[in-house]
């Protein structure tokens, strides 16, 4: 009877009916038993319904049965914390230590086991070290020990090790499936790599036990990310149902109270959080990490800060703070933590990745000017650092204008070769492979093209973009919506460059009209764990869409208003409601707006895809098509067999269909693409550059139709052209000898030195084929520029190359002739004999320019 009894208390537990638990436990405790599992019930249940004295008395009691007992101990720290006697818990932590010297022999039971990892853990002994000799071991010895594989998943999880975790975890779901902490724990581990699994988990975990204290916090965090507030406080208000004093959960209400811009309920809810327990770190902690998330980074690292006041040695906090700063630009002392962190706890997942990323930057190249600072691999600063320079000065000067911000603080540009060190520096991670940039405020990171594969991104669309964020961040004091900050740098990327930015699609014109549309008032939480690739695109295109529409309705004037009022910590609703509109009648606005917009994308087409056969001939869809002759996922499908059946002719009639519905759709399955192929194949150059260049207006990634342009331009000795195709080469990728050729032609041909010096001098540091013959070019150029020390450097690089090169030798000697001859007098005019030329002579000095195309502005 007995064991019945205490397994289906062990099961109200379990399942969250803890007051019934810890009332059913001591009414057995009264009958006289003396088995501590009861006790152990009993604590644990007052515990998690935050009935801190009544736990500390249940606890006194249990000391009675076995004050020796590991297990036991152990809590004791937790249940005198939380009775504000934080003193005390540290000598339960020296008396454990003592008890594990004297008897270490006499500690074997598994319970006792997992105490003594967590007291080594503590007192800062090496997490592999105890996960590999007691938690594995543990494992090996007693199989079906739910405990071992939890607190290995645990310690795994707590150092960002996400898959190792999940590992365990899946472990201990095999012993106890049912068990909401396993259920929880995968949730956590799958949260950065799964959403879906993860949500699963996480509802699994929420259906045995909905009063799980840890899984209501996952639900109220995702809430809070997607700044669905009023859902984060639900979810917060049944937390605190279960436990009124739950810190985690008031300190998730200062959060809120702080995005409000309620200081007075922000300072109430901390010290709700801390009433019970004066000095956890753990309050600050996590404040000032859901603070970051929302790119208060100053803030962040003042909660850090009071967490590590609390305890020096609280690494989660030390971490943070150094990511914080890291990202606010005080680089030297977030460098420095970081290895503090890593020094003390090698096993730190995101201690580990930044100090090696900090060797890896080390050997980085840094560029000054007008405020910004750049820091690039070295040899691909050579290639296009002044580029970023000149565009980031370009990006200052008209949107800091337009949005009336001034710049008061340099601004912070890393660029990284590896997307890993990209993903590392921006997440403390790897991963984020969807992301190419990262705005924090005053510090940028962003992919290079190096990092980006075959296929890289406008690299200058997305500093673009990401210096936009700088602008608007600055004037809101980073106090803005994701959807915002994002739609707007999406949208000023469309002003730039039409090419840039997102356009509408077949795939978007269905997303629209179908139920993947999101309210403004919900926009942010379109970017909070995505279905998919597309949908997070499409979060971007949407938000974009928002801010044209409301420029277009209410004027540029009320979308800085509107950020100037979120800076001094109004909401965003009424924001919107103070310069738009109110929010209900927004979004209703708003919808039939952008409803409109993807209706008149190929107004005359039909996009029925249900109906579509999965044919793969294009007689097939020829017959089709006869019954169904607008539709436009059929002439494409239709169009490309024709394509791959190499019918150039019939194909015409499809793709010129297709230009007739989307003439403006450059996306993928495209017709203009379709054309130039077409005019390729039927060798009508003229034709396909034509729609190579309308092409190339409309996309701004598409390399090989830029490269394709080049070599027929320079055929066509159209040598402006080629300039404006290199540039667009440049804006992919420079990091290829391939466009800095056609800028040393091109400038060649029409005799424009500085384009021509431009790509030589480029070329010269990405080891070319002939070294030789461009350092004779490049200081044939510099001598006609009369620049002669630098005409002499290269063609002396050149005769190191080719030491019997002639004309270098003999270009060598005119310049050694100039240098040689006298400077004109110029004390007093003299006449100038008959037949002869007056000598020009500048007002001032020429500067050469400096050796690299860098080192005026690299330091």
């Amino acid at each position: 009877m007995l064991a019945a009894t205490l397994a289906e208390t062990r099961e109200l537990y379990r399942t969250g009916q803890y007051a019934q638990c810890a009332e059913l436990a001591g009414q057995e405790i009264e009958k006289g038993s003396f088995s501590l599992e009861w006790r152990f019930l009993k604590l644990d249940s007052e515990m998690a319904l935050g009935r801190y004295a009544e736990a500390a008395a249940t606890l006194e009691e249990a000391k009675k049965i076995s004050s020796s007992n590991m297990r036991l101990l152990w809590l004791e720290r937790d249940v005198l914390r939380f009775n504000g006697e934080s003193a005390k818990a540290d000598e339960v932590l020296a008396e454990i230590g003592a008890r594990i010297e004297r008897s270490s022999s006499t500690y074997r039971d598994l319970d006792t086991m997992i105490v003594i990892g967590k007291f080594f853990l503590e007192i800062g002994a090496d997490p592999k070290q105890i996960r590999v000799d007691i938690y594995k071991q543990l494992q090996k010895r007693a199989p079906s020990y739910v405990g071992a594989y939890l607190a290995s998943a645990e310690l795994a999880l707590a150092k960002n090790d996400y898959a190792l975790a999940a590992e365990d975890y899946q472990k201990a779901l095999q012993v106890d499936e049912d068990n909401p902490d396993v259920l929880y724990g995968l949730a956590r581990s799958f949260e950065s790599s799964d959403t879906e699994k993860a949500d699963s988990y996480l509802q699994q975990a929420l259906k045995v036990n909905p009063n799980h204290v840890a899984s209501l916090l996952l639900v109220a965090e995702n809430h809070l990310l997607a700044e669905s507030y009023d859902k984060t406080k639900q979810v917060l208000e049944q937390i605190l149902k279960v436990n009124p004093a739950e810190p985690r959960a008031w300190a998730i209400e200062s959060v809120l109270a702080h995005l409000a811009n309620d200081a007075e309920r922000e300072s109430y809810c901390r010290a709700q959080a801390l009433k019970h327990w004066s000095d956890n770190p753990e309050v600050d902690y996590l404040i000032g990490k859901y603070l970051a998330q929302k790119y208060r980074f100053v803030e962040a690292a003042a909660a850090q800060r009071r967490a590590l006041a609390f305890d020096g040695d609280y690494l989660p906090a030390k971490m943070e703070l150094a990511n914080d700063l890291l990202r606010i630009g005080e680089d030297e002392t977030g460098w420095q933590l970081a290895a503090e962190v890593f020094d003390q706890d090698n096993y730190n997942v995101v201690a580990h990745n930044l100090s090696t990323l900090h060797q890896h930057m080390q050997k980085f190249r840094t560029l000054r000017s007008d405020g910004f600072v750049v820091r690039m691999d070295a040899h691909e600063a050579e290639i296009y650092g002044p580029r970023v320079l000149q565009l980031l000065r370009e990006a200052k000067q008209v949107l800091c204008e337009k949005y009336d911000v001034q710049l008061e603080e340099t601004i912070a540009v890393e660029i990284f070769p590896k997307q890993q060190d990209f993903a590392i520096r921006t997440f403390g991670l790897p991963g984020g492979a969807g992301f190419l940039g990262v705005c924090f405020g005053n510090v940028i990171t962003m992919n290079s093209p190096a990092s980006q594969g075959e296929n890289p991104a406008n690299w200058e669309a997305v500093l673009w973009h990401e210096f936009c964020h700088v602008v608007t961040l600055t004037k809101t004091r980073n106090k803005m919506p994701r959807w915002l900050s994002e739609g707007i740098s999406v949208y000023e990327e469309g002003l730039k460059n039409p090419a840039w930015g997102q356009s509408m699609s077949p795939a978007y014109r269905q997303m629209i009209l179908g139920d993947d549309l999101t309210p403004v008032s919900q926009l942010s939480s379109a970017f909070r764990r995505p279905p998919s690739s597309q949908h997070l695109l499409f979060a971007y295109y949407e938000s974009a869409l928002a801010v044209e529409f409301l420029v277009d309705q209410f004027g540029i004037d009320a979308l800085r208003a509107i950020l100037v009022d979120l800076g001094k910590g109004l909401q965003i609703n009424d924001a919107l409601a103070r310069h738009a509109a109110p929010l209900d009648g927004l979004d209703a606005a708003f919808e039939q707006y952008i409803r409109e917009r993807a209706e008149a994308f190929a107004a005359e087409a039909s996009f029925a895809a249900d109906e579509l056969p999965p044919f793969t001939k294009s007689a097939d869809w020829k017959a089709w098509i006869e019954e169904h002759p607008d539709n436009f996922l059929a002439l494409q499908q239709y169009a490309l067999a024709l394509l791959r059946e190499e019918q150039w002719q019939a194909a015409q009639q499809p793709v010129e269909k297709l230009l007739k519905f989307a003439p403006n759709y450059a996306g993928e399955g495209n017709a203009w693409q379709m054309k130039a192929k077409i005019h390729h194949e039927l060798g009508e150059t003229e034709q396909e550059v034509e729609v190579l260049q309308q092409l190339a207006e409309l996309r701004s990634d598409a390399l090989e139709v830029y490269r394709r342009l080049a070599e027929l331009h320079a055929e066509q000795e159209d040598w402006q052209a080629v300039v404006v195709d290199a540039k667009r080469i440049l804006a992919v990728n420079p990091l290829t000898p391939e466009p800095h050729q056609w800028f040393a032609r091109a400038g060649e041909q029409i005799g424009d030195r500085d384009v021509a010096i431009e790509g030589l001098q480029t070329l010269t540091q990405m080891d070319p084929y002939d070294p030789a013959d461009i350092h004779y070019r490049v200081a044939l150029l510099l001598k006609e520029a009369e620049q002669p020390e630098q005409a002499r450097r290269h063609v002396l690089l050149a005769l190191e190359e080719a030491p019997r090169y002639r004309d270098a030798h003999k270009l060598l000697l005119s310049l050694v002739e100039i240098e040689e001859s006298p400077p004109p007098e110029t004390s007093s005019p003299k006449a100038t004999p008959a037949g002869s030329q007056p000598t020009e002579k500048s007002d001032t000095p020429l500067e050469a320019p400096a050796t690299s195309p860098l080192s005026d502005e690299a330091k």
